[in-house]
């Protein structure tokens, strides 16, 4: 990974963010390219593009930067080892961090006898690198592949099938669709069962589906006061603030 790829996709994000993301959300970020040693502008968010997960099955997670500050970490090897583009996974990780920064946000529809809360995960329903699209940052190069990410609209249960747009691709027919290989955080009141996931009907359930340490679905059910400071960034022998 070179700079000059992170900052190809850098560019792309920014497109997705301005030209495709706020219009649905109202929602937008200034992304700013800084380039590996450099350290971060004093009160950004970071997006942080690593090498190996260091964890299983995570492709990419949250914790805080020193200033409590979210951040969000993508394994730019391990996407490629497991045959995945990495700019999808950047994708995702910043579309749900603009929308549900704190990783607190929910809307809640009628569920059997109770109330079901979905958590504001904007991209874990479209998830996968076949439902993405395509962004040409105008340099002549390749396009940059982005992930779909679902609109406000995908959230009201209300809604008709086919009334209205669901995500940015239109490939949702309906609210609170699941797509094959993605999945929904969902915490069913009064159940008392916390936080659980659940998938396409049509989707095996395997280890993956677990919530890995440090994933926004963890970290939805762990309590902020046990969320840790990243050490992403610092230099060699540096401690958490």
């Amino acid at each position: 990974m070179t700079d000059e790829d992170a900052a190809r996709v850098t560019k792309a994000l920014q497109i997705q963010i301005t030209r495709d993301f706020a219009p649905a959300w109202g929602l937008t970020a200034k992304l700013v390219f800084v380039p590996k040693g450099q350290p971060p502008p004093p009160g950004s968010w970071w997006l942080t593009i690593l090498d190996n997960s260091d964890v299983a099955n995570a492709l990419g997670y949250h914790d805080f930067t020193t200033e409590g500050l979210p951040i969000g970490k993508i394994f730019a090897k391990t996407d490629l080892d497991n045959k995945l583009q990495w700019s999808v996974t950047a994708s995702h990780e910043l579309v749900e961090m603009v929308a549900d920064p704190d990783i607190c946000r929910a809307a809640y529809v009628p569920h059997g006898a109770g109330l079901r809360f979905y958590a504001y995960e904007t991209a874990d329903p479209c998830q996968a690198d076949g439902y993405g699209y395509d962004i040409d940052v105008g340099d002549g190069g390749p396009s940059v592949h982005v992930s779909d990410f679902v609109y406000p609209a995908w959230f009201e249960a209300s809604r008709k099938p086919g009334s209205t747009k669901f995500d940015h691709r239109g490939l949702a027919g309906k609210p609170l669709e699941i797509f094959f290989l993605g999945y929904m955080s969902v915490f069913d009141a009064p159940s008392g069962s916390g936080w659980t996931q659940i998938f396409a009907e049509s989707a095996p359930v395997t280890a993956q589906s677990r919530a890995a340490i440090g994933s926004r679905r963890e970290r939805r059910r762990t309590p902020r006061d046990q969320w840790v400071v990243s050490t992403a960034g610092m230099p060699d022998g540096a401690q958490p603030a």
